[in-house]
């Protein structure tokens, strides 16, 4: 072995800052001239799924200027996707509910600063059509993304969560969105307390950069400039009893071989304190916001940004990775066969803008401009012809598989076990309830292709629950 764990054994604490940026600056020129043995040695450990240590990704980190290294990388990272979450593709919406902020970050249109920013939140009743507009549409989980304002406490977050689960509290599966991530503030571990007790999925927040230098740059003032408490949130959330958390980075603010070495610090933090790793990890690269221009960049090219999502992907073969709107939609569709397991699609970033139709963008009324701005039906439509199932699928969230417990199945490579069949069984709702007649023949076809892959006993079962289906039930898990 050319590496060796024990000079790299995490010996951290809960709630105590973990970021030495001395460190992950060594480790990068420890590794900076890799070789091929040590390429492929990496690669392998990773394809054996088991996560990668931060010198492992040091030497991947460092492989991407060289082509061959390069090919190696992304070719591994299409295989292990395949390998363990198969070829289905998770379906979300975000929801913002509030735009009110305290913080004045330099990059965000909500800042406070920003005077141009058309400041909202949404009433129970306007909260209330935005998720019959989603839930009319076919989608079954949303984020809800607030602010970070006093008007945005623990009380009022748990309260928009309850009402998002609530609106169809006697449907059995049909028109009714089945779990409810939340993006919003860092809390005290009473305030998360308050949230998990309104039945949220995920908790995710992004620290944006990790280079407190940077950090400090960018954010000028309010809560969000203390880097340590924003830091420490997932702590508290997991002190809570929140066991699902998603990291994050807006790259292109700092250098992003830095912030990826700084997410899987993070995650080693996390599985020293708690045994859990993160649920999903976001990677979205900054893009033009109201009133945040002449900025000081390090923007990151396309090349590289696929190379840190083949690289995230072999780091932690069992973290879902989120591709946003943000990106533009050829890129989209070429990045997902690199290790995306979910993307959001629909997408609406103006409070109330599910429910007003209006196609036009108003920058002054959103966080960023969207790259891809496809309705769900033609993000499916193109799902399809990629040979992808889109997946409204809530199965592990709704029988328990979350936390220490989720990863007890996907390290060992078992999702796709879980989640394929349940995916094809979502999505069959969804064109048999929502889709087009051209996207419903073209969606069943791929259905019919996937089942081919099963064993005669599962193969059975399936096909009855898709005839159930056909017949007008819902909501159907195995």
């Amino acid at each position: 072995m050319l590496f060796t764990p024990q000079k790299y054994k995490i010996k951290d604490q809960p709630e105590v800052p973990f970021i030495d940026k001395q460190e992950i600056l060594d480790l990068l020129e420890e590794f900076s001239n890799p070789t091929t043995e040590q390429v492929e040695e990496v690669i392998n450990q990773s394809l054996s799924l088991n996560r990668l240590s931060m010198q492992q990704v040091a030497v991947l980190l460092n492989s991407c200027t060289d082509y061959n290294h390069r090919k190696l990388i992304t070719n591994a990272a299409k295989n292990l996707k395949k390998e363990v979450y198969g070829e289905r593709i998770v379906i979300f919406a975000p929801l913002y509910v509030g735009n009110y902020c305290i913080n004045n970050c330099s990059y965000c249109g909500f800042k406070i600063s920003n005077k141009q920013a058309v400041r909202k939140s949404l009433s129970d009743v306007e909260l209330q059509q935005e998720v019959s507009e989603l839930e009319k549409e076919g989608q079954k989980r949303l984020i809800l993304v607030y602010g970070e304002h006093p008007k945005y406490s623990p009380e009022y977050i748990a309260h928009t969560v309850k009402l998002v689960y609530n609106q169809h509290s006697k449907s059995e599966g049909s028109d009714r969105i089945n779990r409810v991530n939340i993006n919003a503030a860092p809390l005290d571990t009473d305030g998360f307390r308050v949230v998990k007790e309104s039945g949220i999925g995920t908790y995710q927040i992004f620290q944006e950069t990790y280079d407190t230098e940077v950090y400090e740059r960018f954010h000028l003032s309010g809560q969000k400039r203390d880097f340590n408490y924003r830091l420490t949130a997932m702590d508290r959330a997991m002190e809570a009893g929140i066991d699902d958390v998603g990291l994050g980075v807006l790259f292109g603010l700092g250098e992003w071989k830095f912030d990826v070495m700084a997410l899987i610090r993070h995650t080693n933090h996390l599985e020293a304190c708690y045994n859990v790793g993160p649920h999903t990890i976001s990677f979205p690269r900054i893009k033009q916001a109201s009133n945040n221009k002449n900025l000081e960049l390090q923007n990151v090219s396309d090349d590289d940004f696929k190379m840190l999502i083949a690289i995230l992907r072999l780091a932690v073969p069992y973290t879902g990775l989120i591709l946003t709107a943000r990106e533009p939609i050829a890129l989209r569709n070429k990045l997902i066969e690199f290790g995306i397991s979910q993307i959001d699609a629909g997408t609406k970033l103006e409070i109330g803008g599910y429910s007003d139709k209006n196609e036009e963008q108003d920058i002054d009324k959103e966080q960023f401009e969207l790259g891809d701005n496809r309705t769900l039906e033609q993000t499916i439509s193109e799902l399809i012809e990629q040979g992808q199932i889109p997946s409204f699928c809530t199965a592990c969230y709704r029988k328990g598989r979350t936390g220490e417990h989720f990863m007890e199945f996907s390290t060992k490579g078992f999702i796709k076990r879980f989640c394929t069949p349940n995916a094809l069984l979502t999505f069959a709702e969804y064109i048999e309830r929502y889709a087009t007649q051209e996207t419903k023949e073209r969606g069943w076809l791929l259905i019919e292709s996937k089942l081919n892959a099963f064993d005669e006993k599962l193969r059975d079962d399936m096909v009855s629950k898709l005839n159930s289906i056909r017949d007008g039930q819902s909501d159907l898990l195995l």
